[in-house]
């Protein structure tokens, strides 16, 4: 008889930071303990957030008795990592992003016609900001004909990396341009549907442009690794 057929697990939030390595130890010198982003998902809600089982359980779509199961889980190999000095990553899982939160974000555009582009382009006193996941406003373009119909500049609420993805897609957004993006914000915002061109500079109208010609190209991996140790943009 067929085993019975694995639930979706709802996901607030894709980490920012998904590897984990003891300090002065080479990633390739250590065996690697993989937590899903399910078991990430309950750490997070319970452990960080507070959240009973039962609280859990509702954000996530699942019987409490799954979540003890993934916490359980979870939990184990946190300490394992711990205590043995483990590589820790995030990845994969039966999983669907969900926003945190269904707050809109402040100022944005309350309707897209369905022959509308929305572009949202991380933005700071005219120019494309260079960190996504620090950003605090977007300017947001609705494009038809190829041509800017409309644009106007909104709040980012103080939200940040996977939870903004989230927020983005909510607010109908096709496509993001920016400067750098973590490997991150860039699986949330892939998980959203939304299209991303890193990379930008200058001008965000003028970047607005360059996507519509064609000059912009899409990501397929984290731009945001190129600033050195330390360099503190909180992308990765």
């Amino acid at each position: 008889m067929a085993g019975r057929k694995k639930k979706t697990r709802l996901v607030g939030l894709v980490p920012e930071y998904v590897g984990f390595t003891p300090d002065g130890v080479g990633v390739g010198k250590m065996p690697t303990i993989r937590m899903t982003l399910d078991e990430f998902e309950v750490i997070r809600l319970v452990d960080l957030n507070g959240a009973s089982q039962a609280e859990a359980a509702a954000q996530m779509g699942v019987a409490r008795a799954t979540v003890a199961g993934i916490y359980e889980q979870a939990r184990h190999k946190l300490a394992e990592a711990l205590v043995n000095g483990r590589r820790l990553v995030v990845e994969g899982g039966q999983v669907e992003f969900r926003p945190t939160t269904s707050d809109r974000l402040q100022g944005w555009p309350q309707t897209k016609g369905g022959t509308i582009m929305r572009v949202a382009v991380t933005y700071e006193n005219g120019e494309v900001f260079q960190h996504f996941g620090r950003t605090q406003q977007f300017k947001v373009y609705d494009i038809e004909d190829g041509k800017v119909a409309s644009s106007t500049v909104v709040s980012s609420n103080g939200v940040s990396h996977g939870a903004l993805a989230g927020l983005l897609a909510q607010d109908s957004v096709d496509v993001l341009v920016c400067g750098g993006i973590g490997g991150g914000a860039l699986a949330a915002l892939a998980g959203a549907g939304i299209d991303v061109h890193p990379g930008a500079q200058g001008s965000a109208d003028q970047a607005v442009q360059d996507l519509l010609a064609g000059k912009l190209p899409q990501a397929t991996v984290a731009t945001c690794g190129g600033h050195g140790e330390g360099h503190g943009c909180g992308c990765h």
